[in-house]
């Protein structure tokens, strides 16, 4: 059953939808365009009287397209033989369509630019929605996860529908507040920006722990643990054969896929030692991973790993790590262990931590039997234990094809073997072995050269240098185009806000940034030219080229995803979205989904005065204002270059404090 919402709300309660309108409208205070550091659309009459006489153009147009067709059409036929008549014919089809196509356009830009007569602002979802994630959860049918009692694993497996899609905005709750600036936000978030129920706290596990100070949670350094992270990952280095961590990328180890992390702590330290972590944990309903470790400013994202192939490429990640996950790799005839199989490089690490692996744990007959079942399937997978300590093992995946060869049983090699599979069902083979990609990570370009591929690394993906080093070019203009327009409002100086204590260096606003259609990354490398502490999230939408292989071989992180669907992800989680291109692409898959729903689903994961930037051509630009303030957010247009058809939209999502 749907809830009420609180603005524009209908019988409700007994109460009048007039009563709502004007008494809860007072509960959610929008900040002034002037307090967020931009300039707001005008949302007046005569904006309503332009975007009128717009669609009645495009309506006039229309029939003016129409009506002239048939003329012309008639004029073909007249006085003409057969065969002429026939090629009249065809022609008039085909001018048709061509007029056809132009009305069609000419209504999508009518209804987008229209939208401010038809439409007013979104409303505000009501409070039970704060931490609303589609796809994996629904509202109405909540399970009150502190009724269950400790140790009960839910597990929702994404399943996205466009029945019952919430066309509201997700307010924060009451308490939030603006997230704590990198790298101090490393150590310490606040609490009620996260839906926590205080089982968290209980947990032994070395990357779940926390203390709770009044109104803020603080992960403990390695200075107040003995099994501190960083001797953990001093152990990890010595079993592959390092020195220590400082030399993981030395080993061609850039790129780690964390399941279950925890609260990101790996992830924040490897950070340090130029390593790119990737978490990825179940929804869970309160003390997220997911969205506590994206709090703290670390890369992670909602993924069911038992369920679904994962939206990443095989051959992607130099490390696979799982310490007490709640994966059973003994499981689904080895096919968990398959699919880490799929997403390693050659060459590359899958790091096990678990009690299981005890001599006080072997002990029992079950425990026995789980324990051989993956011993054999990890050699089926031409896997070599390099070494065991305590509760961690770590296996190499093999670098020789000829080893699967030369099995005598064990999963065979994929026939069908897409690179790249959008939630599709475990895949039983063995992947990746037909791949120009299969490189043993020994071999590869080390960090950070490798985020400037070579021509031969470039020919792999089908990419021209030259085509390479412009992209690259273009993309190190235009970050510099955007420091140069949001400075001072944000990066490395931005000014603090009233009531803020001095804040300490690097004084960066932005941390988590997601590139909306990533193209080769260029955006992400840019940034990092640039020398900003951000990492990006880089999405390849399903309906553009697929670039994500070659993102993952540049050393950065990001996945596939239908921007007509919910991203993985909780609410308010990133500091700035970047769409380049992206309104074009969407614009070209007719009746996908609207401007609008996209909108919508970027305002959900976007946190309170983050920033928008969309870069398209004029007329899309345009139209998308008109549906940017519907959603709040305060535009601006401005102009790239002279000779340029493309516009620059920037917006900043305001913070609606509940009063």
């Amino acid at each position: 059953m749907s809830r009420a919402l609180y603005r524009g709300a209908s019988g409700v309660g007994g109460k009048p939808a007039a009563a709502y309108d004007a008494a809860d409208e007072a509960r959610y205070d929008p900040k002034e365009p002037s307090e967020n550091g931009i300039g707001g659309g005008g949302r007046g009459r005569k904006r309503h009287l332009a975007a009128a006489a717009v669609k009645i153009g495009v309506l006039v147009l229309a029939a003016a397209a129409l009506v002239g067709s048939v003329v012309w059409a008639g004029s073909l036929y007249a006085g003409r033989g057969a065969a002429a008549a026939a090629a009249a014919a065809a022609a008039s089809r085909g001018y048709r369509r061509l007029q056809e196509q132009l009305v069609t356009d000419l209504l999508d830009i009518g209804e987008l630019a229209g939208g401010g007569v038809r439409a007013r602002e979104a409303e505000v979802c009501v409070p039970e929605y704060e931490n609303y994630v589609p796809c994996y959860y629904n509202v109405s049918d909540a399970v009150d996860v502190a009724d269950l009692g400790g140790g009960v694993v839910i597990s929702y497996e994404r399943q996205c529908t466009r029945e019952g899609k919430v066309a509201c905005l997700v307010a924060p709750p009451r308490t939030y507040r603006i997230p704590v600036r990198w790298p101090s936000g490393k150590g310490f978030i606040w609490k009620d920006n996260v839906r926590i129920s205080g089982q968290e706290f209980s947990s032994g596990s070395l990357f779940k722990r926390m203390m709770v100070e009044e109104d803020q949670i603080s992960f403990p350094s390695d200075a107040h643990m003995a099994d501190g992270v960083e001797d953990y990952s001093h152990q990890i280095a010595e079993m592959i054969g390092l020195r220590n961590e400082f030399n993981f990328n030395e080993a061609g180890v850039r790129t780690v896929l964390d399941i279950e992390c925890g609260f990101g702590t790996l992830g924040a330290h490897l950070f340090q030692r130029d390593l790119l972590t990737m978490c990825i944990a179940n929804y869970e309903a309160s003390g997220s991973q997911v969205q506590i470790t994206l709090e703290r400013g670390i890369p992670a994202m909602i993924g069911s790993f038992p369920l679904k192939q994962l939206p990443y490429p095989y051959l992607s990640f130099d490390m696979v790590h799982c310490a007490k996950c709640n994966v059973e790799w003994d499981k689904n005839d080895g096919g968990f262990l398959v699919e880490v199989d799929r997403l390693l490089r050659p060459s590359g690490y899958f790091v096990w931590t678990s009690s299981l692996n005890t001599h006080r744990a072997l002990r029992d007959k079950e425990n026995q039997k789980k324990w051989r079942t993956i011993r054999d399937i990890a050699d089926s997978l031409c896997w070599e234990m390099l070494s065991q300590q305590d509760e961690t093992i770590v296996w190499k995946k093999t670098n020789k094809l000829d080893c699967y060869t030369s099995r005598k049983s064990g999963p065979v090699l994929c026939s069908h073997d897409p690179e790249s599979p959008y939630y599709q069902p475990l895949n039983p083979c063995i992947a990746g072995t037909r791949s120009q990609r299969w490189i043993p990570i020994e071999h590869r370009t080390t960090w950070p050269s490798q985020s400037r591929l070579n021509s031969t690394e470039l020919d792999i993906h089908g990419v021209h240098s030259e085509d390479f080093a412009e992209n690259t070019a273009n993309w190190d203009s235009m970050v510099r185009n955007y420091w140069s327009l949001l400075s001072p409002l944000i990066f490395s100086d931005h000014p603090k806000r009233p009531g803020d204590e001095d804040p300490q260096p690097p004084f960066n606003m932005l941390r988590n940034v997601l590139d909306m259609n990533a193209h080769f990354g260029g955006f992400n490398a840019a940034l990092l030219k640039a020398g900003k502490s951000v990492w990006v999230m880089n999405v390849v939408p399903t309906n553009a080229p697929n670039h994500l292989p070659l993102i993952f071989d540049r050393g950065f992180i990001g996945v596939q995803h239908d921007w007509c669907e919910a991203f993985p992800t909780y609410p308010r989680t990133y500091d700035m979205v970047h769409a380049d291109g992206l309104l074009s692409l969407e614009k070209r898959q007719k009746h996908r989904c609207s401007t609008l729903d996209i909108f919508l689903e970027v305002d959900r994961i976007l946190r309170p005065e983050g920033w928008v930037i969309i870069r398209d051509t004029a007329p899309l630009i345009e139209a998308a204002r008109s549906v940017v303030t519907q959603l709040r957010w305060d535009a601006r247009i401005l102009d790239l270059d002279i000779a340029s058809d493309e516009k620059l939209l920037i917006c900043q999502k305001p913070f609606i404090r509940k009063q």
